[in-house]
């Protein structure tokens, strides 16, 4: 009994060969095909969620552009500068808050 992985066979003819390539080319034909059909599918997906979502956001966009800010509101570009001195808060002294806030830190650790 002669165990099959040991069998010979004949080495293909050049039909084959060119069957064999030419079968290769048709398959690397379709696969691309088909992944560009693939590609174009998503980006129609995708074309159409941002239509939806540009469609169902017009009213947001259009109070946006009505919006005006109230004027006490700092408007961009504007620059407001000036110096704090604070000398208690709550009524109670700064040094006092910070010695607080220390003890509190260290009781915390």
């Amino acid at each position: 009994m002669e165990n099959p992985i040991y069998l010979t066979t004949k080495p293909p003819s050049l039909l084959g060969k060119v069957a064999k390539s030419a079968v290769t080319v048709v398959l690397i034909g379709l696969a691309l095909m088909f992944s560009a059909l693939l590609f174009l599918a998503v980006l129609i997906v995708g074309a159409l969620a941002w239509g939806y979502v540009w469609w169902r956001t017009r009213d947001l966009r259009k109070q946006m552009r009505q919006y005006r800010p109230r004027d006490d509101v700092v408007a961009e570009g504007e620059v407001i500068e000036g110096e704090v001195i604070r000398s208690e808060v709550d009524g109670m002294p700064e040094e006092s808050r910070a010695a607080e806030t220390r003890k509190f830190i260290q009781a915390v650790r």
